[in-house]
């Protein structure tokens, strides 16, 4: 749409891109007050929300932000995505560089939001993990939507786990 990115924030619609996703330089909590730009109510009871969905940020919230892991840096760039309540949350490679270990982390995180009823649109290169989570998949191939299903139809189709799953 043409709609100015703000506005689209107003209609729910949060995004947290692959890279630049964080203000490196602020605090946790700092990151989380920018993402509630847009808001006209209590703003503290928000933020509690998020360090209730990742406590590892309440810890963290008088630190500067470019100090921490890239797993928790993420968590960052969730919560502060997560300040405006949205009903979309659209993430763009939520795990691109980060350690095996922190990639199954940030997929319980991103559980964790599902559970809280926002709807999720992610692109993902790790096939496997976002299927197993996913209600819905598309798979692109030379950027044409080659196979959909749900994330267990796509999981157990020979054909997507032959050509991208290494199965």
């Amino acid at each position: 749409s043409r709609l100015p990115p703000q506005d689209r924030v107003r209609k729910g619609i949060s995004f947290v891109p692959q890279t630049r996703n964080v203000f490196s330089e602020l605090t946790v909590k700092e990151n989380l007050e920018v993402g509630a730009f847009l808001r006209n109510d209590n703003v503290e009871k928000v933020i509690e929300e998020i360090y209730e969905l990742f406590p590892i940020l309440k810890e963290k919230s008088s630190q500067i932000v470019g100090q921490l892991s890239g797993g928790q840096r993420q968590q960052v760039a969730l919560g502060r995505a997560l300040m405006i309540r949205p009903t979309v949350l659209m993430l763009d490679e939520p795990t691109a560089g980060v350690s095996p270990m922190v990639m199954d982390e940030l997929f319980q995180h991103i559980l964790k939001v599902k559970e809280t009823n926002v709807g999720i649109i992610m692109v993902e290169q790790n096939a496997k993990q976002a299927l197993s989570i996913s209600d819905r998949g598309y798979v692109l191939v030379t950027g044409e939507n080659k196979f959909e299903g749900s994330g267990k139809e796509l999981l157990d189709d020979p054909e997507v786990r032959r050509s991208f799953l290494g199965a």
